[in-house]
């Protein structure tokens, strides 16, 4: 019998075509190849734009339940044994209500049972669009949940399950404008909890807590709230030198570019090297294309600043993401634009000026105005002014009279 369990044949089109397991959510790309869904999820938030199977660049990164194909496994999982493998996990109205008082009521730290009660949530959230969607139209189950991060002296176990159903649910309609009142709202708890995840919590907790840290950097509050927060800025930093995983680093990257709104805020992170870790990131060779444009819109935003700007231009490789760092995406997205234009036009350096012409920089600004990308006024004013100024290193004597204001420098 046992024999007979272990050689099973599956069937090549229940298995996902990245993990090679029996699929559990099968869910359809825009390319009509089907994957596990968190396989897929996985692949999509790397950074990935194409079909793993067809290599096809998708227009959308959408997908949908492939319900057809979830049955089918399901008929053959139960004919093959009593376990299934696709069989989700279920929690009923009645389980949830009991699950969300359970929560409000529960004083204690740490428990077993608190634990197994989030755990439970965590699978069923997993297990599909449906569940998480059900989670989330919940009466009072957000701000159950986001009651255990508001307690003191959680555990890191506790913490991990709560940030990840949030993290999960996120998508759904009305969670982050619920959560960023829920957390704005609280003692500051809510904050420290996140923060400790960022400095103690697993890989993935940290990806999860800076996903929801962006997500709720919404308005001006918020994200003066998160700015303000002792030590957090500090902490989100040291994660880009302490750890390597690009999609945590890209996480990261887009959180703090979501809350950079105010000069302090910038002239912090100039302070702390952030400058310097985005150029060494540019400068890598294993850097995607993905990552390095959340670089560049960091870097943009920081370079509205003065401190910002004497920054970058201090830099020796970078040179306002115009020398070296050009041979990349610099030049071909709006945010690189805008670093050259900041450090060549506004700070007027002639090392970034000179650096930019050395390496054909001025050419790029041309074909980028050309191609159809610059059709944006602004961005055609951007490129407008680079090459009056560059034109001054080739020689060809243009005058420079900017009439780009749509950067506001601090």
């Amino acid at each position: 019998m046992v024999r007979d369990e272990l050689y099973i044949t599956v069937p090549n089109l229940f298995r996902c075509p990245i993990s090679m397991d029996v699929m559990r959510s099968p869910v359809s790309l825009s390319t009509g190849v089907t994957y596990e869904r968190t396989s897929i999820q996985h692949w999509l938030e790397s950074g990935h734009d194409t079909c793993p199977a067809t290599m096809q660049i998708l227009q959308s990164k959408d997908f949908v339940p492939n319900l057809t194909l979830r049955r089918l496994i399901n008929l053959w999982a139960q004919s093959h044994g009593p376990a299934s493998p696709a069989s989700p996990p279920s929690l009923s109205s009645q389980q949830l209500t009991s699950l969300v008082q359970y929560l409000e009521t529960e004083n204690e730290k740490f428990n077993q049972s608190l634990l197994h009660s989030l755990s439970k949530m965590v699978d069923f959230a997993k297990a599909g669009d449906e569940n998480r969607k059900f989670l989330a139209n919940f009466n009072g189950f957000v701000p159950a949940i986001v009651g255990v991060l508001n307690r003191e002296g959680v555990e890191i176990e506790v913490l991990e399950s709560v940030i990840r159903v949030l993290d999960l649910i996120l998508p759904q309609n009305g969670v982050k404008e619920q959560l960023r009142q829920l957390l704005t709202k609280s003692n500051r708890n809510c904050l420290f909890s996140i923060r400790l995840l960022l400095q103690k919590g697993s890989l993935s907790s940290k990806i999860e807590s800076a996903r929801v840290l962006d997500s709720i950097a919404l308005e001006a509050e918020s994200k003066r709230l998160i700015a303000e927060k002792e030590g957090l800025l500090s902490v989100l930093n040291d994660l880009l030198s302490s750890e390597t995983d690009q999609n945590l680093h890209g996480v990261v990257f887009s959180c703090l570019a979501s809350v950079s709104v105010t000069r302090t805020v910038k002239a912090e992170l100039v302070r702390l090297g952030l400058v310097r870790v985005i150029t060494a990131t540019l400068l890598n060779p294993d850097t995607t294309i993905w990552l390095a444009e959340k670089c560049l819109k960091l870097l943009s935003t920081i370079a509205t600043c003065a401190e910002g700007r004497s920054a970058i231009s201090e830099e020796e490789k970078c040179g306002g993401s115009g020398g070296e760092a050009d041979e990349g995406v610099a030049v071909r997205t709006e945010d690189g634009l805008a670093v050259l234009w900041s450090v060549c036009c506004m700070l007027g350096d002639k090392r970034a000026r000179e650096s930019v012409v050395r390496s054909n920089g001025a050419a790029k600004v041309l074909l980028m105005m050309q191609s159809g990308y610059g059709e944006g006024n602004f961005v055609r004013r951007m490129c407008g002014d680079l090459i009056k100024v560059l034109s001054v290193g080739l020689g060809l004597g243009l005058s420079y009279d900017t009439k780009t204001l749509h950067i506001m420098p601090c």
